[in-house]
């Protein structure tokens, strides 16, 4: 567990609480002194530029950092956290929380992971409730959520199926009914993701096209 200053309460119980359902042991590494000296460090290089999505980007990589350094000192795998519709658009960093030697659910889109938890808490409520109903968030700025940058996932999850797995055009998405500015920034999201998804760890294949062997594009494109 590595709560920085703009990790929640709740989402720091609701993993306390989910990995003593589970009976996991947790280890806290609590992460904002490591982004102060990383402020610190880079103050000089950064001077006159605003704050951005490298600073939270940085807040990822040290995460991923302690999380690989766990992995090497105690002979472990580290499981990569993205989601289908995350690994699709991007919504990833590399050396971040893309760090680790295997994607077990890069495969299953958001929408499906909320219906595998459900499925999961039909038989013993082990995951929170909070977790499948509060906003989805990366908590790396104050007051952030994941619809901030990217439509609902409960859309965004149908257009990616149908450029995906159905291997339709933007043309084709946009005749069955969707903004076409919607479906062209999806699509244009996932051109520029390619080249984190060539580093990306093995995805378990789930669906009916599942990135890796199943998903051969070039990282480099004409629009």
């Amino acid at each position: 567990m590595m709560p920085s200053c703009y990790s929640s309460a709740g989402s720091v119980d609701d993993s306390a609480d989910l990995a003593a359902n589970l009976g996991i042991g947790t280890i806290v590494l609590p992460i904002a002194d490591i982004m102060k000296k990383y402020d610190d460090v880079l103050a000089g290089a950064f001077r006159g530029y605003p704050a951005d999505v490298t600073e939270e980007n940085i807040q990822s990589r040290i995460r991923g950092n302690l999380l690989m350094a766990l992995s090497n000192k105690l002979g472990s795998l580290l499981l990569t956290t993205g989601n289908k519709s995350e690994m699709s658009v991007g919504y990833c960093t590399l050396y971040g929380d893309m760090n680790g030697g295997l994607a077990v659910i890069a495969d299953l889109p958001k929408m499906m992971v909320y219906r595998v938890a459900r499925w999961r808490n039909r038989h013993k409520l082990d995951i929170p409730e909070a977790t499948l109903t509060k906003p989805p968030s990366a908590e790396l700025r104050p007051g952030q959520t994941d619809q901030d940058s990217l439509p609902p996932y409960d859309l965004l999850d149908r257009i990616l199926e149908m450029h995906i797995e159905r291997c339709q055009s933007a043309e084709e998405i946009v005749a069955q009914g969707y903004d076409e500015q919607t479906v062209r920034r999806v699509l244009r999201l996932v051109r520029l993701a390619e080249f984190k998804r060539k580093q990306a760890a093995p995805v378990l294949k789930v669906t009916s096209r599942a990135f890796g062997t199943g998903w051969r594009m070039p990282i480099a494109r004409k629009e």
